[in-house]
């Protein structure tokens, strides 16, 4: 078989368009080890948000005196943070949480509808 350039830009533009519909669709709850436990329990997941920042952290007052005058953005903003999923143990006596990270995604969704075969994905 002989491959033209007409066709690796069809096979390559195809292969974008699925990428750009997949998402991350995690339930809502999950059957993995608890170490507190020391078996396999339920736990529930949730997503994983930082705290407030504080404004008078040593690295913060070094970036806002930075920031500051002329000469706009002096430092990269970082815009590729992965997903962390906190897992917390659903026995009334445990309550034991944990981080999981996973990859990076661009869409991600916590409890949504299972996708079914032949169906038209809707924004």
């Amino acid at each position: 078989m002989v491959f033209t350039k007409e066709c690796f830009r069809l096979r390559s533009s195809s292969f974008r368009l699925d990428r750009a519909v997949t998402m991350v669709n995690v339930p809502k709850t999950r059957r993995t080890y608890c170490k507190k436990c020391k078996r396999h329990q339920l736990h529930k997941v949730t997503q994983y948000k930082k705290g407030k920042d504080s404004l008078y952290a040593q690295g913060k007052r070094r970036y806002d005196r930075k920031q500051s005058g002329y000469g706009g953005q002096t430092k990269p903003i970082f815009r590729k943070k992965k997903i962390v999923l906190r897992l917390e143990c659903v026995e009334p006596n445990c309550r034991a949480k944990r981080m999981v990270p996973i990859k990076r995604c661009k869409h991600f969704e916590l409890g949504g509808d299972k996708k079914r075969k032949g169906q038209v994905i809707q924004f």
